[in-house]
């Protein structure tokens, strides 16, 4: 089977660049909605997919697809194989299924924490009144003009 991973630029063999850059440039990979988004059902898939069947579950054009999936092959996040006239995909690494776990998990904790805040900020009385009876009276006055 022929791999189509010859053309990436490896963004990762570059023993001079810190650390963090390379962690930036492989987050930069997977910044755009698509992408996370081919990731994620490529995640859950029980095998590699074909380019038609991410077609079909992303609703894009093909070519913006192709434009795509090359970035997520170019940061190591993807590999591509082909069968015959078809093209699969699958993720390089098991690890990116739980870099997406770990990051939906987070997010979850951010906006429950943040749930919690407006919440606590919402029961508080305004700036300058005195108790929550003239708060009402100021926001019922807001609301009349």
């Amino acid at each position: 089977m022929e791999s189509l991973n010859d053309d990436r630029t490896d963004t990762f063999t570059d023993a001079n660049r810190p650390l963090y850059e390379v962690k930036a440039n492989l987050f930069k990979g997977m910044a755009h909605p698509v992408r996370v988004r081919v990731l994620e059902v490529l995640a859950h898939a029980d095998t590699d997919l074909s380019v038609s069947d991410l077609l079909a579950d992303t609703g894009l054009e093909a070519s913006h697809l192709s434009q795509h999936l090359s970035v997520l092959r170019r940061h190591n996040l993807v590999v591509a194989e082909r069968r015959g006239s078809l093209v699969f995909y699958g993720l390089a690494y098991p690890q990116v299924a739980d870099l997406l776990a770990v990051a939906r998990q987070l997010l979850v904790e951010i906006l429950e924490t943040t749930q919690q805040r407006l919440i606590s900020t919402v029961g508080r009385p305004r700036l300058g009144s005195t108790d929550a009876a003239s708060n009402a009276a100021v926001s019922s006055d807001a609301v009349s003009r």
